[in-house]
């Protein structure tokens, strides 16, 4: 029996290395398919409440969720460790503050696309933080996931202009993004946090940085709370899986792949969001557009595949 067992075993493992996916790819994906929805639930909410109200109600209810994991500090508490999560933690408020005010001075759509241009910037970063110099494949396959947001970016209809602010703060925001990759991996190596207690960390700092947005903005009159069950369900939805799981999972995988890998996997992240203004929205897409997310989809099947690291 137990020698039957241990041929089954082996067995399953050796057909779990054959599969494109693993877990911690499937995480990945997973968190891109959430946060491409959440472009669509982020206008239900803000059509209640200010941009700063929702960051601080997001991740101030996500924070008072995880207090919990940060018993973990009392047994693992290192000034250095706490410093890098708290770098981590403003890297990601910097984020969150580019990619608000950038949707709010351009389109939803070039706001998304735009932000996945991280997946050209993190090979570089990752290079430049980390030392490890990217394979030609996944090069190439950021230049094929930047190609393809590219043709979705310009596959609404809107024609050629020249960017404004509201892009530059999108690219600066998909920079950012790369950096953060980077960041988690390093601090992940060195010092080991659990992933959950790193969420943690960097949702205090999100929170106490968006209590200072709603001070600037609202001095100390801050407004009511909205009653509306369509606001508190969007609500619910950006701080258990947008914000609770997702960044737990990235987090996760952070420290467990390349970085290039993570920056690609969630740069699908365009794609679901305009799978979802689609289907629910009811937003038009032309042929342009299909292609440029098959592009994208494609390369994060690439760069997931057995082997690719050591391509």
């Amino acid at each position: 029996m137990r020698r039957a067992l241990g041929m089954g075993g082996r067995l399953g493992s050796g057909i779990a290395a054959r599969l494109p996916f693993g877990r911690v790819e499937g995480l990945l994906l997973a968190v891109a398919l959430i946060w491409g929805v959440s472009y669509s639930v982020v206008k239900v909410a803000v059509a209640e409440v200010s941009v700063a109200q929702l960051l601080l109600l997001r991740f101030g209810l996500t924070f008072l969720l995880l207090l919990p994991a940060l018993g973990v500090l009392v047994r693992q508490w290192r000034a250095a460790a706490a410093g890098g999560a708290l770098l981590l933690g403003v890297n990601l408020l910097a984020i969150f503050a580019c990619e608000s005010w950038g949707v709010a001075q351009t389109s939803a759509a070039n706001a998304a696309f735009l932000v996945s241009l991280c997946v050209a910037f993190t090979p570089l970063c990752e290079w430049w933080l980390l030392g490890e110099r990217p394979g030609r494949h996944v090069l190439l396959a950021a230049l094929v996931s930047v190609l393809g947001a590219l043709l979705l970016a310009f596959a609404h209809g809107d024609g050629l202009r020249l960017p404004g602010i509201g892009d530059a703060l999108m690219v600066l925001a998909a920079c950012l993004r790369a950096l953060m990759v980077c960041l988690t991996r390093r601090h992940g190596d060195r010092h080991g946090w659990p992933a959950l207690t790193m969420t943690a960390v960097q949702m205090g700092v999100m929170a106490a940085g968006s209590a200072t947005l709603m001070a600037g903005q609202f001095g100390t009159d801050w407004p009511a709370l909205p009653v509306s069950r369509p606001f508190w369900a969007a609500l619910a939805f950006l701080v258990l899986l947008c914000t609770l799981f997702a960044f737990f999972a990235q987090n996760y995988a952070a420290s467990r792949t390349s970085a290039s890998r993570v920056a690609l996997l969630t740069g699908s992240e365009p794609l679901w969001g305009a799978l979802v203004a689609v289907l629910w929205l009811g937003e038009p897409l032309s042929a342009q557009g299909w292609l440029g997310g098959a592009l994208i989809v494609a390369a994060a099947w690439w760069v997931s595949r057995p082997g690719a690291r050591r391509g």
